[in-house]
C-alpha cells in the first residue's frame, strides 16, 4: 500500500447525499509540499521520514543524476 500523511476521510456531498472517500497518499503531494512537512518542527518524525523517502524515489533529493 502506498504511504499516507494521515488518515482516510468521509467527506458528505451536501447536494447528491453520497460520501466521497478523499486519501491522503504521499505520491499525490507535490514537491513543494512535501519540503515543507520535513522542514516544519511540528511534523512527527515519522511522516518526516516518509516524505524523505518519496522525494528520494522521485530522484528530488539524495541521489544525483546523471
Amino acid at each position: 500500500m502506498p504511504e499516507k500523511i494521515k488518515k482516510s476521510t468521509k467527506i458528505r456531498n451536501k447536494v447528491t447525499g453520497k460520501y466521497e472517500t478523499e486519501h491522503f497518499y504521499l505520491k499525490n503531494r507535490s514537491i513543494e509540499e512535501l519540503e515543507t512537512l520535513i522542514n516544519n518542527k511540528n511534523t512527527r518524525p515519522k511522516i518526516k521520514l516518509k516524505a524523505l523517502r518519496e522525494l528520494i524515489r522521485r530522484n528530488k533529493v539524495g541521489k544525483q543524476q546523471k
